[in-house]
């Protein structure tokens, strides 16, 4: 297999990396359920665990050792991730495991307790690999979240093993269940989402999280052995079976690594190929490129419906300031090219008014296309940081039967949004005629979802958006503190008056 990420790269075309079968795959909603099958998926491994993320807190718990309370204690697999992983490695001594983290975050070790000692335990411990990843250009992150289990089930999505990450989907106002570690202090709601795959999907990712290990300044790995036993969660049935999944990925130039771009080519060639509506859940608004290509489909006859799902602010005042004022002034110049009103962005609200933090990356396009992954709709995502998406596209030879499931999903995420049930969510969208017009007249109890409403910016926000000094597409722009023309540099995309 060609060296994924090297110079001698062949994408099987500008938006997609490759194609890999999956004899199974899922999209898990929520990081309560996530956390409970990763934890029952690493048990069932037999040669390697990898770990791939922008961050992960050794201190969250990803199993409740109190449901095995009746069971000798030494048989009692641990509930922090910390001491879970240890135990593991004791316990299996075949299984290596992996670790590779953003570098830039281990300074948030030195603020979290106990988590220095996990670390020295990971790093003094034979069969634990743990590695910071510094393989890229200042100022870029290395944003994947992907676990590659015997390189026969894998993951990718939007889920970090991070602190503030567990919810459920109820998104309950105080669940004394979600805090953080050391039990103190509550977090608020969390609506995230990530696909499991099973078969030669997971072979595919386990070669590219080879390579990523490798250029990170890991020892080169063998992949694993083939074998008949799976980790694929038990309990869990796949919503699609025997399906042709794609693979892109956005990383910045380094080395002998070159720029991939495949996630930006491929947001705008689904975009651009949406008949009836598009359904978007992602952290921000703030793509160019991704609203440029919105603006031309709905300036064109018969648009389809656009409805994202976002959260009501950023997190962090730091993200607030770039991110919420870019997503205020795309959306009015995307609104000027929606003559016939059917773009709307909407933020999740659970039954007590609380604001739902939407972190998932997900996409769904007139139940053809499921996509799920870690970028964002930023400029970062599409040429910055390290980025992979998963997607199934029924237009794919072996891919026709999966449209239904696919639907089945959407009316899933809109019923959590808005506290109905997804039958209920069809029968008003068949009845309504749309999908916005289905969530202005759901229930106004309960959980819900809010039209975004974009409040007035001050010259500084304006310039601040404009400038794209926190969101930039290329690291050589980290440090261009103006920029000619902004994000309005189209002619399809013209400054909002």
């Amino acid at each position: 297999m060609d060296n994924p990420g090297g110079p001698e790269e062949q994408a099987a075309s500008p938006s997609v990396w490759r194609y890999a079968r999956a004899s199974r795959a899922h999209v898990v909603v929520d990081a309560a359920d996530y956390f409970h099958l990763m934890r029952g998926a690493m048990l069932a491994a037999r040669q390697r665990i990898l770990l791939i993320g922008w961050d992960f807190d050794t201190r969250i718990l990803i199993g409740d050792g109190r449901r095995w309370w009746n069971l000798p204690r030494k048989r009692i697999a641990p509930a922090r991730l910390g001491a879970f992983v240890v135990w593991l490695a004791n316990r299996h001594k075949r299984v290596e495991i992996k670790v590779l983290k953003w570098n830039f975050g281990a300074i948030k070790a030195v603020f979290r307790g106990s988590m220095i000692v996990d670390l020295l335990r990971w790093w003094k411990h034979p069969r634990i690999g743990f590695k910071l990843d510094s393989a890229h250009p200042l100022g870029c992150s290395h944003h994947q979240k992907i676990v590659v289990i015997d390189d026969r089930f894998a993951v990718c999505g939007g889920i970090d093993m991070a602190g503030d990450r567990w919810d459920t989907s109820e998104h309950l106002e105080k669940d004394p269940r979600r805090r953080r570690p050391g039990g103190r202090t509550l977090y608020g709601p969390w609506h995230d989402c990530t696909m499991l795959l099973e078969g030669e999907v997971a072979r595919v990712l386990g070669d590219y999280g080879r390579t990523r290990w490798e250029q990170a300044g890991g020892k080169p790995m063998a992949a694993c052995a083939p074998q008949d036993e799976t980790p694929w969660p038990e309990g869990i049935a796949a919503e699609f079976r025997d399906v042709e999944v794609g693979i892109a990925r956005t990383r910045s130039q380094y080395g002998n690594a070159a720029e991939v771009r495949e996630i930006e080519a491929l947001f705008v060639e689904q975009i651009a190929r949406a008949k009836r509506f598009i359904y978007a859940e992602n952290q921000y608004f703030a793509s160019r490129t991704v609203a440029e290509a919105m603006a031309l489909r709905l300036s064109q006859p018969d648009p389809p419906e656009i409805v994202l799902v976002m959260p009501q602010s950023s997190d962090g005042w730091l993200e607030q300031a770039a991110m919420d004022g870019a997503r205020i002034r795309l959306f009015r110049a995307v609104k000027e090219a929606d003559k016939a009103g059917r773009f709307s962005i909407w933020h999740p609200y659970n039954a007590a008014g609380m604001p739902i933090y939407v972190h998932s990356k997900l996409t769904i396009i007139d139940d053809e296309v499921l996509r799920v992954g870690s970028a964002n709709m930023n400029n970062r995502s599409m040429g910055l940081d390290s980025e992979c998406d998963v997607f199934i596209d029924c237009a794919r030879p072996s891919n026709g039967h999966c449209s239904a499931a696919i639907g089945r999903l959407r009316l899933r995420l809109l019923g959590e949004h808005c506290g109905m049930a997804p039958e209920a969510v069809a029968d008003l969208v068949r009845e309504r005629g749309s999908m916005a017009a289905a969530i202005d007249a759901a229930p106004a109890t309960g959980k819900r979802l809010r039209r975004f409403v974009p409040r007035e910016l001050s010259d500084a926000e304006k310039a601040l958006a404009d400038a794209e000094v926190l969101d930039p597409e290329r690291p050589e722009e980290m440090l261009a503190f103006y920029r000619r023309g902004g994000l309005f540099k189209s002619r399809i995309l013209r400054r909002p008056r």
